[in-house]
């Protein structure tokens, strides 16, 4: 098995107007990987593009050691999707929708199936037009959990769910990688609920990729730190120095330590007059801004 569970390579895809790239991406096998960026900065037309809807420019994209286009129907015999467009009303029941789905694995646990079924409040006898919208996400959620997928993509899982069915959704979550031979990969806008649950987090914008790795590596890479004006504007164009405020004779400034360490600063004569850490959300608040 591949050591990596989506492996993205020199991707790029062009629009009229957005060009995606080029982007590498890469997903270990046993994480739970947090894709985020700003409205339109690419993260969906990835998620297209590694499904095949869509033909990329250039680059590869590798999925559990498969080409996502060669050997497209075993990939996805292996990869789990769930999307907020998905729209599963057509089938009357839930019990009916089940047994649909449920004939295109064989994999399919209904022991699993019955579980998340019970732990997400849903009847198998609901209708699945009268259910709520987070209801809707959590039966989508439950087609993709319960055939075990090795890979599992999710695109804005949460929206709609109640603080409640966050935690019980991402408690299944971290179930179904412990073993480390699963991963989940997820786009979405609730930076704070991956802080508290990804071990891996890529941010795009503008169809770059900013940064990835490990989201105690990522938040301990960048520090924001506060200057008088003068020692700020003589590093403020320098690489891996991004301006945040400007307050009359006091700026603050957003370091990427392995552009601009901060123990840099004294070799240039600089003195901060603050210097502290950021979250998860406050970086992608500081790095998604407008330039």
């Amino acid at each position: 098995m591949s050591a990596n569970a989506l492996e993205i390579r020199g991707l790029q895809k062009s629009f009229s107007s957005f060009r995606l790239g080029p982007l590498d991406l890469t997903v270990p096998m046993g994480a739970i990987y947090g894709f985020v960026g700003p409205n339109g900065a690419g993260k969906t037309t990835t998620i297209d593009l590694i499904f095949g809807l869509g033909m990329e420019d250039a680059g590869t994209i590798t999925v559990l050691g498969l080409d996502h286009r060669r050997d497209e129907k075993a990939m996805k015999l292996r990869t789990g999707y769930v999307g907020p467009e998905l729209n599963h009303s057509v089938w009357g029941r839930v019990s009916r929708l089940i047994s649909f789905v449920k004939g295109f694995y064989p994999t399919w646990d209904d022991a699993y199936c019955s579980r998340l079924l019970d732990e997400f409040g849903i009847d198998l006898s609901a209708r699945v037009m009268s259910l709520s919208f987070g209801t809707k996400i959590k039966l989508s959620l439950v087609l993709a959990l319960a055939w075990r997928p090795t890979l599992l993509v999710l695109d804005e899982p949460t929206v709609g769910l109640d603080a409640i069915s966050k935690r019980q959704v991402f408690a299944e979550l971290l179930a179904a990688v412990r073993d480390g031979d699963r991963a989940v990969f997820i786009s979405s806008h609730a930076i704070t609920d991956l802080e508290r649950f990804a071990d891996h987090v890529g941010m795009i914008k503008s169809g770059k990729l900013l940064f990835e790795g490990p989201v105690t590596d990522i938040v301990e890479r960048y520090r924001l730190v506060d200057l008088t004006a003068g020692q700020a504007t003589r590093i403020a164009d320098e690489p891996g120095v991004l301006v945040q405020e400007k307050d009359g004779s006091r700026w603050r400034l957003l370091l990427d330590r392995e552009r601009m360490p901060v123990e840099r600063l004294a070799q240039l004569g600089i003195t901060p007059l603050a210097d502290s850490g950021l979250s998860l959300e406050e970086l992608f608040v500081a790095l998604g801004r407008p330039a």
